[in-house]
């Protein structure tokens, strides 16, 4: 049997077998938002209290003057400058969920001060039910860690800081 097709607002059709996949990763990653293009067609995911939304975005005519951008309501605080890092930051490779440590109750792969080693482990991701050890790029001591247990992070989010 075919998959199912429903017709988007721009004429072109959705795969809904795409956009159930596009939620099961919301579910398993924790992420509050996916979003995939392919073409003229876009297709965004987002988990909003406890319920997760699809919209679609029919793409601009090609003769159309692109619409201003709308001023924002209520501004951000600007963010407190950062005091300059000390160290290198071990980014993340992937989207997944990090775990500090092998298992829970077990001591964590590295803590601040620790001296770590070239391809020490500092911690793993799961990300699509795969657990994915995150090594030490260089040997050095471990600065900061900037993430939590159980904690979901981004494509090229910084993890640990090593010096």
């Amino acid at each position: 049997m075919a998959d199912r097709k429903s017709p988007a607002p721009s004429g072109a059709a959705i795969d809904t077998k795409l956009v159930r996949t596009l939620a099961e990763i919301l579910g398993d990653t924790g992420l509050s938002e996916i979003e995939v293009e392919s073409g003229d067609l876009k297709i965004k995911v987002s988990r909003q209290a406890a319920a997760t939304s699809v919209s679609y975005a029919a793409p601009a005519p090609i003769a159309a003057p692109a619409p201003a951008a709308a001023p924002a309501t209520a501004s951000a605080p600007a963010p407190a400058e950062a005091a300059p890092m000390r160290g290198d930051a071990v980014k993340s490779p992937m989207v997944g969920t990090v775990y500090l440590q092998p298992q829970p109750g077990s001591p964590s792969f590295v803590k601040p001060g620790d001296k770590v080693k070239e391809g020490q482990t500092l911690l793993i991701i799961e990300a699509m039910k795969t657990m994915n050890p995150i090594p030490a790029p260089r040997a050095g001591t471990v600065v900061e860690i900037l993430v939590g247990d159980a904690q979901p992070v981004e494509f090229g989010e910084p993890l640990v800081v090593i010096e």
